[in-house]
C-alpha cells in the first residue's frame, strides 16, 4: 500500500519553526530553553519574514531560515549550535565552530531545516 502525506501536514510542523522569535549561536547543545541563555554568545530577534516555507530538497517540505548579518557577540567562545526558540521550544542544529570575540559581529548563514515524504 502506498504512503501519501499532502503538503498542509508537513507544514504544520514547519509552521511552529515559522513562529520562532530567536535565533541564538552557542557554545554547546543547550538541553531546553532554559539551557540557552547560558550557552548563548550571540543572538538576534527574527520573525515570520525571516522563514520560507517551500518544497523540499529531495522530497516533502522545507523552512529556510534567513541569513543574520552583524550579529552582536555578547559573550567570548566558540560558536558550534545555531538555535532558534519560540519563548518554550527550541530546535538546535550544529554549524562549523568559530572563535567568536564579545564587543565583535558574526553572520549566521541561512539554512533549512526539511521534513521528508513517507516513504
Amino acid at each position: 500500500m502506498a504512503k501519501k502525506m499532502d503538503d498542509p501536514f508537513i507544514d504544520g510542523g514547519l509552521l511552529a519553526i515559522d513562529n520562532c522569535t530567536l535565533l541564538s549561536i552557542c557554545s554547546a547543545e543547550p538541553a531546553n530553553k532554559a539551557g540557552v541563555a547560558a550557552l548563548t554568545l550571540a543572538s538576534v530577534a527574527v520573525t515570520g519574514a525571516d522563514f520560507t516555507i517551500a518544497n523540499g530538497d529531495t522530497s516533502g517540505r522545507k523552512v529556510t531560515v534567513a541569513q543574520q548579518t552583524d550579529m552582536t557577540i555578547s559573550t567570548s567562545g566558540t560558536g558550534n549550535h545555531v538555535v532558534i526558540d519560540d519563548g518554550t521550544n527550541i530546535l538546535v542544529t550544529t554549524c562549523t565552530p568559530q572563535v567568536l570575540t564579545s564587543g565583535g559581529t558574526v553572520t549566521a548563514p541561512a539554512w533549512d531545516h526539511e521534513i521528508a515524504d513517507p516513504v
